[in-house]
């Protein structure tokens, strides 16, 4: 297998080889996003439900301290939101607004580049099948004639192994783009409606405890 998989390297040319090295960076770019979208999704309705019961006895310092031993953006944007309550309901929303801004372009780095190897994973390939049929015809133009397959082989097995490579890369691709970006878009959809839960929380009830933010702030 390993020899066969050798043989189509060396017969698909350089091309083939961009295919691979294009394949090699969207599988450690998958796995990565994979494991960091594990990590940092949560329950966000649990989250939220503890900070109400944390926040409604005043206790800020533990409401701030649950959000920092919790991972993900929810946990962020909401230890923003509890920073900031003291300060009025605009306040909290463009600290709410800010911390989201930070947080999307961490959960959404790299994808570009995944999205941009599904797209020219194909186009590498077309590209490898048209050198593949110049070298057909190359072969053809010097020995006229007397042309028979086997002289055809080498440009005709360029030309395919490069095409079957890029759908190869390109497939998996797409399919790992979306189902990243579906799993990304879950997790925003968590974070605002943690945001808009707290938000709806300081309005209607605002903890008591102002003690503990001074402190808070004082340590800070």
């Amino acid at each position: 297998m390993i020899l066969l998989f050798k043989e189509i390297l060396v017969d698909g040319g350089p091309v083939m080889w961009l295919i691979l090295a294009c394949s090699v960076i969207a599988t450690f770019i998958f796995l990565e996003k994979l494991f960091y979208l594990h990590r940092v999704q949560v329950n966000v309705g649990d989250l939220v439900r503890g900070l109400i019961n944390v926040l409604k006895r005043g206790n800020i310092v533990e409401a701030v301290s649950l959000c920092d031993d919790t991972p993900g953006p929810a946990a962020h944007v909401l230890r923003s939101a509890i920073l900031s309550y003291e300060q009025g309901e605009e306040d909290v929303a463009r600290s709410i607004e800010d911390a989201a801004l930070d947080e999307i372009p961490r959960l959404e780095a790299r994808m570009n580049i995944l999205a941009t190897i599904a797209y020219i994973a194909p186009l590498l390939g077309l590209l490898g099948t048209v050198f593949g049929m110049i070298e057909v015809f190359n072969q053809i133009k010097e020995i006229g004639a007397f042309v028979n397959s086997k002289n055809l082989a080498s440009g005709i097995s360029k030309a395919l192994y490069t095409t079957g490579g890029g759908l190869c890369v390109a497939i998996p691709c797409y399919i790992a783009y979306n189902y990243l970006v579906s799993r990304i878009e879950a997790i925003t959809l968590d974070m605002e409606k943690a945001a808009s839960e707290i938000v709806y929380f300081f309005k209607h009830s605002r903890p008591s405890g102002n003690s503990s933010t001074e402190n808070l702030k004082s340590e800070e």
